[in-house]
């Protein structure tokens, strides 16, 4: 057949040389794919935004390719394989149906789509300051400071310190933290005694407070570092109806103020600006320690706005919108999304309606999606501009969902059912990666429904009357290639936490400083001691300035 007989647009087929070159071009957008990828993961910056493959262009491209003889269906499943493992084989053949291999190709390639988290590495780490039969209604995680702060329906507020702990191998320095999820550990607790159901909590990031709200009206306020004063937080009290939701907005260029949103049983938001000035001038001598101090609510300026006809199940700040989100059962203002200035001005808002009502919701940057569930047991996809009509559904759960969170760099988005069945959707091509559910606990305790993604170290992290995490198997897999510090044993392995600096010498005398925080090497000496001389000891002193070492002939050099 040759050019004079068909043109592109009558030929129904490509032509021999014709489909070589498509298959040259396909494995280039392949390529590019895969770097693209990696450079994400890798969080390398990608130079021209132009040449962003997602997976609308990679599907445009590949149809222009190869024409109609490829299917929609096909070309979802071999971008989610190289999406979901950068290393797996692929062949050209499969956006056409085809796997090498028969059957064996098939179950390959979905075990590859599907395993998303790791469930083998789970970690469980038990709440040791839990009541009986308590249960933890909240998960709020703080990035700067690395902490992870919790809050239990019994009136127990916990912050656990995420740390990095170093071990040693032959001729690796491997940070366990990292591999195997972060040593959580109890940096400060507080019970609060007058209070039956703490509905959940925040983090103040101006004034480095945690802030909860109670079915029982009250808003807590409390200062974790106030450790041995006479009195670390404060009850605001009465609130007009029993709080259930709370958030902070992030944005604040006030040092000394934060903003917090509130959600009740009776369809209103709040929103109260709390500075250090209202807290440090009321604090009392005269009380005993770790008591409370009571607020008289009427002291504030504390605006609402009724925006539902149920109660509020979640309220969030969303910083890339520059919006707050709030949601309810009520299924004709089942969600808002509007400008704080709102909740003052009784103009009309961004109302959102869905049969049922939205019991959460979750919004990733990368996508620009917003993302429902309620009790119709399905997931809306919204475009934030657009409330007449969803952009996609999701179906899939036999149960209520109660919980959204957004895996933001891999756009995928984790829905969690009142019977504790996890769903992995990914966001560019609507299908379901991943399937798990969590059988710990008793029926009481399955119907707890906190739960966080931490997107700095690629983790899903829920609590009941424990905490559970789940690691990304990209991230395990990742982690598992682990570089090599030294050629020789290493000898000497300390911490210098003046400068947050890691010290490692060999066999060998060569002596490396790292930084903690990249695992950057800073700089290195070779033959401290002299020549053939092996250092065995080293330590800093207390100001990490000077640095003193030992060696095998008894001599020491400071």
């Amino acid at each position: 057949m040759s050019g004079k007989d068909c043109d592109k647009e009558n030929c129904s087929t490509l032509e021999v040389p014709d489909f070589k070159n498509a298959l040259k071009q396909f494995q280039i957008l392949v390529e590019k794919t895969v770097a693209q990828k990696t450079k994400e993961r890798l969080g390398l910056h990608i130079e021209d935004d132009d040449e962003m493959i997602d997976y609308d262009k990679f599907y445009t491209t590949t149809q222009t390719l190869f024409g109609p003889e490829v299917k929609d269906h096909n070309v979802k499943a071999f971008f989610r394989k190289i999406n979901n493992n950068l290393d797996a084989r692929t062949e050209w053949c499969e956006i056409f149906g085809y796997f090498i291999g028969e059957s064996d190709g098939t179950s390959s390639q979905t075990k590859d789509e599907n395993v998303i988290f790791l469930l083998s590495e789970k970690q469980q780490i038990p709440h040791a300051v839990l009541k009986r039969q308590d249960v933890i209604t909240s998960i709020v995680k703080v990035p700067h400071l690395n902490f992870t702060v919790t809050s239990s329906q019994k009136g127990i507020l916990t912050i656990f310190d995420n740390q990095v702990i170093l071990t040693q191998i032959n001729s690796f320095i491997i940070p366990l933290g990292n591999i195997y999820g972060n040593q959580m550990s109890v940096l400060a607790t507080i019970t609060v005694e007058d209070t039956n159901w703490i509905a959940g909590c925040d983090f103040l990031h101006q004034l480095k407070f945690v802030v909860a709200v109670t079915t029982e009206r009250t808003i807590i306020v409390w200062d974790y570092k106030s450790k041995g004063r006479q009195n670390n937080g404060f009850i605001i009290k009465p609130m007009e109806n029993g709080l259930l939701c709370v958030c902070t907005v992030t944005k604040s260029d006030d040092l000394a103020k934060d903003t917090i949103l509130m959600g009740d049983d009776k369809g209103y938001v709040y929103l109260l600006n709390v500075t250090a000035d209202q807290f440090g001038l009321k604090r009392c001598k005269g009380k005993k320690e770790s008591q409370l101090q009571a607020l008289d609510s009427k002291t504030f300026n504390i605006v609402k706005r009724k925006l539902h006809d149920d109660w509020v199940m979640k309220v969030k700040y969303i910083s890339e919108l520059n919006c707050f989100g709030s949601c309810s059962s009520d299924s004709i203002h089942s969600f808002i999304l509007d400008d704080i200035k709102r909740l003052k001005d009784n103009l009309p808002v961004k109302e959102f309606s869905v049969p049922k009502g939205v019991n959460a919701f979750t919004y990733c940057a990368k996508a620009k999606v917003i993302v429902t569930g309620g009790h119709d047991k399905l997931l809306r996809l919204w475009h934030p501009v657009v409330n007449s009509k969803p952009s996609g559904k999701l179906s899939g759960h036999q149960h209520s969902v109660v919980e959204l969170v957004t895996n933001e760099k891999d756009q995928q988005v984790i829905s969690l059912s009142s019977t504790k069945i996890f769903r992995v959707w990914d966001l560019q091509t609507l299908s379901l990666l991943q399937v798990f559910h969590d059988d710990q606990g008793s029926p009481g305790e399955m119907e707890a429904s906190a739960m966080v993604f931490d997107n700095d170290n690629g983790t899903l992290i829920t609590g009941s009357t424990v905490i559970d995490i789940y690691p990304l198997t990209q991230v395990i897999q990742d982690r598992r290639q682990l570089p090599q510090t030294h050629e020789k044993k290493i000898n000497v392995l300390i911490y210098n936490m003046a400068l947050h600096q890691i010290l490692t010498v060999c066999s060998e005398s060569i002596l490396k400083v790292w930084d903690l925080e990249t695992g950057y090497q800073i700089y290195q000496i070779e033959d401290a001691h002299g020549l053939n001389i092996e250092v065995t000891c080293a330590a800093f002193e207390r100001k990490g300035v000077y640095l003193a070492t030992g060696a095998c002939d008894g001599k020491a050099i400071k």
